[in-house]
């Protein structure tokens, strides 16, 4: 691995939209019990089946612990590689690379600045140091070269279509507890250079209460070029309505890089999803970490789903709207299976499918 001083859009690299062919996929093994319920065993369960159906399609890589390595070996099919990492926890999609890739095919990848969500005011743990080495350590593994930016950015709160188009949320990448050193202006320079973009559609706010500051891969995402997955409610009662409207009308407003105005297709999220008595009762306390209570409403969205190649790993939670997702993401990726996983557990420690997974490109 080198690290390179240039940018990856003066070499001619450019982020690939997900729904493009992939190499691999990489995780991380949850363990840490403040965060996990009964120390990470459902959820352990959970990551299993999620790395087992995408290594079906694509091969996979589960980064664990020194004292998880046995157990996630032994509960892990023996075709997915199973690699010794330290890290503070297990949200790949936003410590991990954003991999770029040129006209040749080749792959390198952009290692970003992290702060756990907020840092020491707004952060949802601490410390979040080996975290901060995820990215590198991936990239050494995968034998990709590095560029490095100082921009506090996690995978899920961007979204590109391979095109020249990124969404992003203004609640997140504007938000004071990221970037308060840098202009509006200044990140999108900085995105425009590490992700070879030209279109930048800020949405003011993603998924109601997501603690992640809104991250866009809760709310929206591109399906391919010039189709949007939204999630939605009719509940004009429901605080998410307003969010997804306000997402709504600016979307339907906007065009993108290449001057198409957007099909736009409605999700339906779940029923909404509460904290039980038991679930909080049974995760360790640490004044370090964000502790999940009794009652908290979870971020629940069908669209923080993986897209694998030939296939959608789809988060479901046993509630009548998860057949209205499967039907509907069946017709718009009529050329992939669709996966169902329940993802309660996921959900449980702050995100979900799409947050425990990165894509390396072909």
């Amino acid at each position: 691995m080198v690290k390179i001083n240039s940018k990856p859009k003066q070499d001619g690299y450019r982020m690939p939209g997900e729904f493009e062919p992939h190499r691999g996929c990489w995780m991380l093994w949850p363990e840490r019990p403040d965060n996990w319920r009964l120390g990470a065993k459902p959820a352990q369960k959970a990551f299993a089946q999620v790395a087992e159906n995408i290594a079906r399609f694509e091969p996979v890589f589960v980064g664990v612990s020194s004292s998880q390595y046995s157990n996630a070996r032994y509960l892990l099919n023996k075709n997915i590689r199973v690699v010794e990492i330290s890290y503070n926890d297990s949200w790949i999609r936003d410590i991990g690379p954003t991999c770029v890739v040129n006209n040749q095919g080749k792959v390198r990848g952009v290692k970003w600045d992290f702060n756990a969500w907020g840092g020491l005011k707004d952060g949802l743990y601490f410390p979040w140091d080996d975290d901060c080495l995820v990215s590198e350590k991936v990239l050494e593994i995968e034998g990709l070269d590095m560029y490095v930016s100082d921009l506090v950015l996690e995978g899920g709160s961007i979204h590109v279509d391979g095109e020249g188009t990124l969404i992003t949320t203004e609640e997140c990448l504007l938000n004071p507890n990221r970037n308060p050193h840098f202009s509006k202006k200044q990140i999108e320079d900085i995105l425009i250079n590490y992700l070879n973009v030209s279109k930048i559609i800020w949405v003011k706010r993603g998924v109601y209460l997501d603690e992640t500051s809104g991250h866009i891969d809760n709310l929206c995402c591109f399906v391919k070029p010039g189709v949007i997955a939204l999630t939605w409610t009719n509940d004009e009662n429901d605080p998410q309505y307003a969010i997804s409207m306000e997402a709504l009308c600016l979307l339907t407003n906007s065009t993108d890089a290449k001057g198409r105005k957007f099909k736009i297709h409605k999700i339906l999220q779940p029923e909404p999803q509460f904290i039980t008595k038991e679930e909080s009762e049974s995760l360790d306390y640490s004044p370090y970490t964000k502790h999940r209570c009794y009652g908290d409403r979870m971020p629940a969205s069908y669209i923080n789903f993986y897209i694998v190649n030939s296939a959608i790993i789809l988060p479901v939670f046993r509630c009548k709207e998860d057949d209205l997702a499967l039907n509907t993401l069946k017709e718009l990726f009529d050329n992939r299976e669709i996966i169902q996983i329940p993802s309660r557990e996921i959900l449980l420690g702050g995100g979900n499918i799409h947050c425990i997974t990165q894509q390396i490109p072909k």
